[in-house]
């Protein structure tokens, strides 16, 4: 297990060197997208339009931020993660086709998203579930909104954040996966337990 500071824009080579249980802590430009802002997103891919923001290299954050707005802009007040799964369907075009290399959220993500990360060089990091407000610290600043109309959890958030962790990777690159692994594990004691259960 290691310690590491991540900063965008983010290559494949510094994501393959990291692997299941190193901690990352990431400072520069991030964004957010939901369950609408995924099928949007590739919504564009298909009819061939480009997106209204670059995405290419910058990690994805699975959140809908609560913020408010000021005379002077937009304020995040929390920032907790959003369970990921929903975004199953979606992630590994989004994976091979913009070049997202970090994704962070909680909870994991199924087998297509773990080959895509595979192929592409991509990984999965885990945030605290119940830090919203502890990850709102880390934001220094709301660089852009878009999609509004999606609402404000669904829009694309893009951020400007320092040292946002600890994350901790949960899939590599390489397609260990910790939710596997324990979730293995945990099959294999539930069956040595029922062996002694009278």
């Amino acid at each position: 297990m290691k310690k590491i500071e991540l900063k965008t824009p983010i290559l494949e080579e510094d994501i393959r060197r990291l692997r299941v249980g190193d901690i990352i802590y990431f400072t520069g430009t991030l964004f957010t997208a939901r369950d609408a802002s995924h099928k949007r997103i590739l919504q564009y891919l298909q009819k061939g339009e480009k997106l209204p923001f670059s995405i290419n290299g910058a990690p994805m954050y699975h959140c809908g931020p609560l913020v408010r707005q000021t005379s002077t802009g937009w304020t995040v007040i929390a920032a907790g993660p959003t369970t990921s799964m929903r975004m199953e369907a979606y992630e590994e075009d989004i994976i091979k086709n913009f070049d997202v290399r970090l994704i962070v959220g909680k909870g994991g993500m199924g087998e297509k998203t773990v080959r895509a990360m595979k192929e592409f060089g991509a990984v999965y990091g885990a945030f605290t579930g119940g830090a919203a407000v502890l990850a709102s610290k880390y934001v220094k600043n709301v660089r852009d909104v878009q999609w509004l109309d999606l609402g404000v959890p669904e829009a694309v958030w893009i951020l400007e954040v320092e040292k946002l962790g600890p994350i901790i990777i949960c899939i590599d690159s390489y397609g260990n996966n910790l939710y596997a692994k324990v979730q293995s594990e945990a099959e294999k004691n539930k069956a040595k337990i029922l062996e002694i259960v009278p």
